[in-house]
Order: C-alpha cells, then sequence, then structure tokens
C-alpha cells in the first residue's frame, strides 16, 4: 500500500475537491459503519462477541476471495498472508473484538463515541515515521479527545470498568494495525488484501472465542441474524474495505474521520431503536467530539 506521503500528495493535486471513490469511502466508514454498532449490540442477543466478530469476518472474507479469484484475481503470497494475519489480529481480534466485548456491558453510542481517540493514536504512531499534523488537525484531534475524556466520566462508563478496557484496548491495536498496514506490512494489492486480512482476521476471532468458552443461543433469534447478516453485507463487505481504501489513498485524518461521525450516529440509532440511555453530559461530551471534527473539516478546506 502507498505510503501517506502519496494519497496526501495526490489528493493537494485536486484541490478542494475530493475524488467520488474517496466520498463513496467516507459515506460508507461514516453513515453504514455508524448504524453497525447498534447492529453488533442485536446480534449479541445469541452470538457472543468473539464468534460474532469471527463468523462475520471469515464468511465476508470467503466470499469476497472467491469473487477476486473467479475474476481472475492471484493468490497473496506467503509473505502477503503473514502481514494479512497481523494485521487482521490486530484491526479485528483485538480491535472489533475488543468493540464486541465492551458492547455486552456499554450502550453502543457510548462505545463508538470512545472510538473518536483513534485519530490521536494514530497520528502518534505516525510521528514515528515523521509525520508531523498540522495545526488545526492537532487541535481537531486534541479537542475529540478531550469528548472522549468526558465519556469515561459519565454513568455509562463509570457503570463498566470491564467495558472501558476493552475499548481502550481496541482502540489501541487497531489504531496500530492501521498504520502498520501503511508502513510495515503490507497487504495483497485491492480486494484481495482486504478478503485475506478478514479471513485470518475471523479465524483468530473464532480461536479466542474457543479460548473464552463462548457458545451461541440455539436457535438464534431472527433480529440476531437479521443483524449478523446486516453487519457481514455492510459493515465487512462495504464498509471495511471503503475504510481499508482510504487508509492507501487517502491522508490518516481523513481516513479517521469516521471515528468523530459514528458517534452521532451510533448515539441516535441506540436512543431511538435500542432504547439506550444517554445523559446530558454525555451529550455533551459528544458536542465537543463533534467539534473536533469540524477543525478536521477546517483543515481540509485550508
Amino acid at each position: 500500500m502507498s505510503t501517506l506521503a502519496t494519497p496526501n500528495t495526490a489528493l493537494a493535486r485536486q484541490g478542494r475537491r475530493l475524488p467520488p471513490l474517496i466520498l463513496l469511502c467516507l459515506a460508507a466508514t461514516w453513515l453504514v459503519w455508524g448504524s453497525t454498532y447498534l447492529a453488533i449490540k442485536f446480534a449479541l442477543l445469541s452470538f457472543p462477541p468473539f464468534f460474532q466478530m469471527g463468523t462475520r469476518f471469515l464468511f465476508a472474507g470467503v466470499v469476497l476471495m472467491a469473487w477476486m479469484r473467479v475474476r481472475g484475481a492471484p493468490w497473496p503470497s506467503r509473505r502477503q498472508w503473514a502481514h494479512a494475519l497481523a494485521i487482521g489480529t490486530l484491526m479485528l481480534g483485538g480491535g472489533m473484538g475488543g468493540t464486541a466485548y465492551a458492547e455486552l456491558t456499554v450502550g453502543s453510542g457510548l462505545v463508538v463515541t470512545f472510538i473518536a481517540v483513534v485519530p490521536l493514536l494514530i497520528a502518534a504512531l505516525n510521528l514515528y515515521w515523521g509525520v508531523v499534523p498540522r495545526r488545526l488537525e492537532v487541535a481537531g484531534i486534541v479537542l475529540g479527545l478531550v469528548g472522549v475524556l468526558m465519556l469515561t466520566q459519565g454513568a455509562g462508563f463509570g457503570a463498566s470498568p470491564h467495558g472501558l478496557a476493552a475499548i481502550a484496548i481496541a482502540c489501541v491495536t487497531w489504531s496500530l494495525g492501521s498504520v502498520l498496514s501503511q508502513r510495515r506490512w503490507p497487504l495483497a494489492p485491492g480486494a484481495v488484501g482486504f478478503a485475506s486480512e478478514m479471513i485470518c482476521g475471523g479465524v483468530v476471532l473464532l480461536a479466542l472465542s474457543w479460548l473464552a468458552g463462548e457458545a451461541p443461543a440455539w436457535p438464534p433469534q431472527p433480529a440476531a441474524v437479521a443483524a449478523w447478516f446486516y453487519l457481514v453485507v455492510f459493515g465487512s463487505l462495504i464498509a471495511f474495505n471503503a475504510y481499508m481504501v482510504l487508509l492507501a489513498k487517502a491522508p490518516a485524518a481523513l481516513a479517521s474521520s469516521y471515528t468523530f461521525v459514528n458517534p452521532v450516529i451510533a448515539m441516535l440509532l441506540g436512543v431511538w431503536i435500542g432504547g439506550e440511555t444517554v445523559t446530558r453530559f454525555e451529550w455533551y461530551a459528544v458536542g465537543v467530539v463533534l467539534a473536533g471534527v469540524l477543525l478536521l473539516l477546517l483543515r481540509r478546506r485550508a
């Protein structure tokens, strides 16, 4: 995959206008991913967290790989499979597994709002490669972090230290995997690389499920089955692949901007459909997080 210097340069040449592919990928990560966190909550009615995520990504990865092979795409090399295993373990095993585990005890809206810490972590990791964020970008990231810290003081995370620890670990592993997929361990080109990552990550998650002694409820509830299929199609095949495209073709801050938009969508859906409770203080925290994304957008215009 390309380094951050290439996408930054390519987009800069186009001025303020973003390519249609980037816009579509942003829409997928902003809107679709914002709704998947509530779907995870519904799927948990019958499918434990690691089992749910493992079957989801393994199924989606096999389908995508089969489709690409039918179209004549080559298999990843042995080294590319090794990279897929490392990135899949971090981003899917730690990132998505930890997220689903946190939702056992914390509302989906609060979980996704906490994930706004990801851009700060990615920016910090990229400093190792000499990528220094600009002033408005730093201000937006810091403001988003302030909002996340406010969230940790709210009733939702205060009642679940285990949920807070799980989502914190998920953010760290997801951020590390995102950076290393660009800098150290490139995947196979295009959708084949994304499929290999989902297959490897799915296997790792199922191994974690076995170690944790998870067992799905049988027969599963219809709402859980519908949520699982939604996660496979929209969350994995569409939104996750869109995120990997953004990592390859867009600046890191733009690729991770979903972390600022998803909370509003997730919290609104959680209250409206999931019956979750959000305090006034937690809504204030969301407002601080959104102020951070506005600064990121202002940086884009600049």
